[in-house]
């Protein structure tokens, strides 16, 4: 380390309380001089018994937090290996199957009439998403909610595609593994053929659609299923999950929309029960009445529902809650990942134009920079590294000096002149690079994190 860098690390002890901006000592850059000789044991005692608290507590995640779970899990599906994602995608096309496979065996023959039957089929056919949110797999439906994390810029649009292509295809192999298993199992043979014949009517429905019809279904689906999975993220126990689960995906099925990964299931079994001449005899139906029960057919009917499921999710969802819940605290980082967020939305725009001039740190982020400052200085000196330690100093002086950023992009050398820092670090914490600091000091909590990623971007607007 330099002799500068040591000397911003050395100085007498001061106490915080006694401290004020502008009267020779920088309150944070105190605080972490302090910090290395002795962190307060009530600091940390207070953090402990809070994630207890946490912990105990039976009540569920409030819509705000449920929107930072939402969007943190998008930016981990983002960053899932390849192989991982393809098996895990696999995985969801079978559950998913299951679930349509039980559906159709519940539903034959059941003499409910057409609401009490429908209400049945929705029921058990929530096994399927129960399977994917529990036992963990890659549900392409779901994972349109990865939106959220690419408006906000934490998710490149090349992860997002990646993700939604090789979850679509594996969830379509998975999809096509089960039901060229269950039709070898002859299942569909039970009750006189009755239940191979539902299977036929079934698909046979779906592959008539037209392309509105398809598609306004498939918004409608994926909507009521993207809530299942955002009341997941508020649950804190399984029973919660389970119950989170139930009713929007009995809602979807009962009402008839369209699910592109059930569909998947559903209609190449159906094409295989066309194939059955004892099956289209109990199902009533001669061979003209299944003329587009097809693989053109069933490429027709899952171009729509896909479409629509992306839009329901993506969109009615993903993007809405985003901009219900998130819009304040990602505004600065939206804006600064995706420039077209300020010609569609005016308030992006206005929000970048009052906010791009450097100022001073804000309440809320100095408390939590300060007690991220003792958190890092009350560990062993092996967890945090040389570059750990400067980049702290550097967000000390950043906190009590606004200039400080501004010379930092227009200037990145002479501003980190005297910093025990590699050309490599300077560039990352020069072009702003949000997750190399984190890489350094874990996730930042908000308002923390919006503010220097905000402030680091600012000249590159």
């Amino acid at each position: 380390m330099t002799s500068d860098a040591k000397n911003r690390q050395a100085g007498a002890t001061v106490s915080v309380q006694d401290r004020q901006p502008g009267d020779g000592h920088g309150v944070i850059s105190d605080v972490m001089r302090d910090s290395w000789e002795a962190v307060p044991g009530r600091m940390q005692l207070e953090a402990v018994l809070d994630k207890i608290s946490k912990a105990l507590s039976h009540d569920a995640h409030p819509p705000a937090a449920v929107a930072a779970r939402a969007e943190s899990a998008g930016v981990a599906k983002g960053e899932l290996n390849t192989l991982s994602t393809i098996l895990l995608g696999i995985l969801a096309g079978v559950f998913i199957g299951l679930g349509a496979m039980l559906c159709t065996v519940v539903t034959t023959q059941t003499g409910l009439g057409f609401g009490l039957a429908k209400l049945l089929g929705g029921l058990v056919f929530c096994l399927g998403l129960i399977l994917v949110v529990v036992a963990g797999a890659e549900l392409f439906t779901g994972n349109t909610l990865i939106v959220m994390s690419w408006i906000s810029g934490r998710t490149s649009f090349l992860r997002l595609m990646r993700n939604w292509g090789l979850v679509y295809v594996a969830n379509l192999a998975g999809s096509l593994s089960l039901a060229g298993l269950i039709f070898y199992t002859y299942q569909w043979t039970l009750s006189g053929n009755a239940v191979g014949a539902n299977a036929l009517l079934i698909a046979n429905a779906k592959v008539n659609l037209s392309f509105g019809e398809a598609l306004v279904r498939g918004i409608l689906c994926n909507a009521l299923v993207c809530l299942a999975v955002w009341l997941c993220f508020g649950a804190r126990s399984v029973v919660d999950k389970v119950f989170a689960i139930i009713f929007p995906i009995t809602a979807f099925v009962a009402a008839g929309f369209e699910h592109s990964i059930a569909n998947m299931y559903f209609i190449p079994m159906g094409i295989m029960m066309a194939g059955q001449p004892a099956v289209l005899e109990a199902a009533g139906v001669g061979a003209e009445g299944v003329a587009n029960l097809t693989w053109s057919g069933f490429a027709s009917n899952l171009i729509p529902v896909t479409i629509g499921n992306v839009i329901g999710g993506g969109v009615l969802i993903g993007a809405v809650y985003w901009l219900a819940y998130l819009r304040r605290d990602r505004t600065l980082e939206a804006a600064s990942a995706r420039p077209w967020l300020g010609r569609v939305f005016p308030a992006v725009r206005r929000a970048t134009l009052t906010t791009a001039s450097p100022t001073a740190l804000a309440a809320p982020a100095r408390a939590q920079l300060e007690a991220l400052i003792q958190e890092k200085a009350a560990q062993p000196p092996t967890l945090l590294d040389r570059g750990g330690r400067e980049l702290l100093a550097v967000l000390a002086r950043a906190g009590e000096d606004p200039g400080f950023l501004a010379d930092l992009a227009t200037d990145p050398d002479q501003a980190l002149e005297g910093y025990d820092l590699t050309s490599e670090e300077k560039a990352a914490l020069a072009s702003g690079d949000i997750r190399w600091v984190e890489s350094k000091l874990g996730t930042l909590d908000e308002p923390l994190r919006t503010w220097l990623n905000a402030r680091l971007a600012q000249e590159k607007w």
